[in-house]
């Protein structure tokens, strides 16, 4: 089963965007559809298996910052993407 991830508008700024792009589609398995160059900040993702997102976006070049949280609530992690942007993930129990 994929991930089921969603989110309707993003902004960041990237020094090479087909890269980027390719990171979150490929990682987070949704489709990019607009793309601007003005904004960066932290993104939050909920996702159905953390361990699969993590490995599928280390493969895509992401690294892992600190160790996946295993919360009450569910695992959540922190992942620095091609441009050092910070993603962070969660998976409710």
């Amino acid at each position: 089963m994929g991930a089921a991830v969603s989110f309707i508008w993003i902004l960041q700024l990237h020094k090479d965007v087909p890269i980027a792009i390719r990171f979150y589609s490929q990682g987070l398995d949704f489709t990019v559809n607009v793309c601007t160059l003005r904004y960066s900040f932290m993104l939050s993702f909920t996702v159905n298996d953390i361990n699969s997102t993590v490995t599928k976006l280390m493969s895509l070049g992401g690294e892992l910052d600190g160790p996946i949280k295993y919360e009450i609530h569910g695992k959540v992690a922190a992942m620095r993407c091609l441009n050092g942007h910070i993603l962070s993930l969660y998976e409710p129990v």
